[in-house]
């Protein structure tokens, strides 16, 4: 699997129109899914959880497009059964329109801090799902996701959630806390294209917090929504807390079976550095912070382009390419493939 990312890309996009409606959004647009092949191995792929992060979704529409065009008896299609929902959240995308392109092959830095909107706690609908079938408190694209998946005729083997950071120092992989000790041949496919790719793998020690343990560089445990409400508990914020509903990766953990369930986070700009020392506090990132949120200041109050760009690059702050996200996206879920298969996952 590993080897079809050329092709893969090559693939035009499908339109988002395209593929079967599965629910109306919040402003009645649709949300639009895939279904593709036969086989006895059930995987979910979900992009645009976050509608801040285009990259997943830009995948998800290639990869689409690609199983569309294959013959009945490839492989992949023998093999498994592919669930993809491109983009759960299209009036998030529609407002995060006015900083990227479907052609984009770097992001704007300028665009990027003076347009992106991203959705809070309550919202977000990666921590928005049902608590179970008789829950109508969720969002409408939550609802609409949760109700298609109910249809799948036994429990899905790999689900990935496809995600991404406005600022990191490299790919960072999070994977299932019950699947932390059966993924090596996953981390060892991971390693070894982001080295192939020369990039730093990100690194972060955040001890456990919302549900994020370090199981070496560049890897960690998904986060969770018990921990998340946790957080926010600790710290005398009960309201905020009460907001966190089941991730994706929850949910289908409660369709059954034992899934293993993933989220890449692939990053827009590459801050050199981040990760050498971990903390926490790592003295780097907060050093970035620093810096991006200055920027962001000075573009919202005075418009400084240029200079800022000038900062940026002077400080090495890099676009990711989007091509090199999605061929680390690709990687995760073929390896992710792999790891099932070693394991005899059904």
């Amino acid at each position: 699997m590993h080897n079809r990312i050329s092709d893969i890309l090559g693939a035009r996009p499908v339109a988002r129109r395209a593929g079967t409606s599965i629910g109306r959004s919040r402003q009645e647009r649709a949300v639009r899914a895939f279904r593709f092949g036969s086989g006895p191995r059930r995987i979910s792929l979900l992009g645009g959880c976050h509608a801040d992060e285009p990259v997943g979704p830009r995948l998800l529409r290639h990869f689409a497009a690609y199983l569309s065009l294959l013959p009945p008896e490839d492989p992949l299609l023998t093999d498994y059964q592919w669930w993809i929902i491109p983009h759960i959240n299209p009036d998030g995308e529609e407002r995060n329109r006015s900083w990227h392109r479907d052609d984009d092959v770097v992001y704007s830095l300028v665009r990027y801090l003076s347009n992106v909107i991203r959705e809070r706690p309550g919202d977000d609908i990666e921590f928005g799902f049902p608590h179970d079938e008789g829950d109508n408190g969720a969002r409408a694209e939550n609802r609409a996701a949760y109700d298609w998946w109910q249809q799948a005729e036994g429990p899905f083997a790999l689900h990935v959630s496809l995600h991404g950071m406005g600022f990191s120092a490299g790919p960072w992989f999070l994977i299932e806390e019950a699947w932390k000790d059966r993924c090596e041949i996953l981390k060892e496919r991971c390693r070894k294209r982001v080295r192939e790719l020369r990039y730093t793998l990100h690194d972060v020690e955040r001890n456990g917090e919302k549900g994020f343990c370090r199981l070496g560089r560049g890897f960690c445990t998904r986060p969770d929504s018990r921990y998340m409400r946790e957080y926010f508990i600790d710290r005398s914020d009960p309201d905020t807390a009460s907001l966190f509903r089941p991730s994706s990766m929850e949910t289908m953990r409660s369709l059954g079976g034992d899934p293993l369930t993933l989220v890449s986070e692939m990053p827009l700009f590459i801050t050199p550095g981040v990760g050498k020392t971990l903390g926490p506090p790592d003295p780097v990132t907060t050093d970035w912070k620093t810096l991006i949120d200055g920027w962001r200041v000075r573009l919202m109050d005075d418009g400084t382009d240029e200079a800022v760009v000038r900062e940026a690059i002077g400080s090495g702050l890099e676009p990711m390419p989007v091509h090199d996200q999605m061929q680390f996206q690709w990687t995760l879920i073929a390896a992710g493939v792999e790891q099932l298969e070693t394991v005899g996952q059904t």
